[in-house]
């Protein structure tokens, strides 16, 4: 497998948050707040939020960046990746704009990435999957068990967002998905491509607030992509 080269690698200035929000408003300040103690850079990806999401982002310190329309989690991933390796940034870090993830584990993916020169490095729940809600946790699995049989590969948690990616490597793959399956398209071209893939333990938080997954659509969003693999 190929292996970036994380040696030298100054995590607070070479290395930019990306966080796809929509409808965030709640919650994004304390997000970008958190995040800043460990990277300078916050790019918050506002995909055609209706509420205060992308002054609160500003205001907060973050860089935002707007769809005018709500275009879905992996387009605005795009962006934020893109916009993060034109301007000159080797890694990206991942990451809900709704406090699902805490910003203390951080730390975790670095040492992963220096540790093991992984190319990207993805956030795993599953090491306390009794707090993931069960309809979740039961779609997690079978997306990660079908994807460990489409690579060949076994994978821990397939559809973290949560994740340590490098720039040079992401800049030569070709996703062509919107939503939330683009998660696992980025994945599936890592790993096809020989790059290093590694799995670190995080937090497991959910809240009571309503989800952005739309349950039918986006399942049949990943089927679809899934079957044409």
């Amino acid at each position: 497998m190929a292996a970036s080269d994380s040696r030298g690698v100054d995590w607070m200035r070479d290395c930019a948050a990306v966080v796809p929000c929509f409808n965030e408003a709640p919650t994004i300040a304390t997000v970008v707040s958190n995040v800043q103690i460990y990277l300078t850079t916050v790019l918050v990806v506002d995909d055609g939020s209706t509420d205060d999401t992308a002054a609160r982002s500003s205001a907060a310190g973050a860089t935002v960046l707007r769809n005018p329309l709500n275009r879905g989690k992996g387009s605005a991933l795009r962006i934020g990746l893109n916009h993060a390796h034109a301007q000159g940034f080797t890694w990206a870090l991942t990451l809900d704009g709704d406090g699902q993830h805490l910003a203390t584990d951080i730390p975790v993916f670095f040492v992963c990435a220096e540790k093991t020169s992984a190319s990207l490095v993805v956030g795993n729940r599953l090491g306390a999957a009794q707090k993931i809600p069960p309809l979740r946790r039961a779609v997690n699995r079978l997306m990660t068990k079908l994807l460990s049989r489409l690579t060949k590969t076994p994978l821990a948690d397939s559809q973290c967002g949560f994740r340590l990616i490098n720039l040079a490597a992401w800049a030569k793959l070709s996703i062509t998905t919107d939503h939330f399956e683009t998660e696992s398209e980025c994945l599936v071209q890592f790993l096809r491509a020989g790059h290093r893939v590694e799995f670190v333990p995080i937090h497991v938080i959910y809240h009571s607030s309503t989800s952005k997954i739309r349950p039918l659509l986006d399942a049949w969003r990943w089927l679809r992509w899934w079957l044409a693999q």
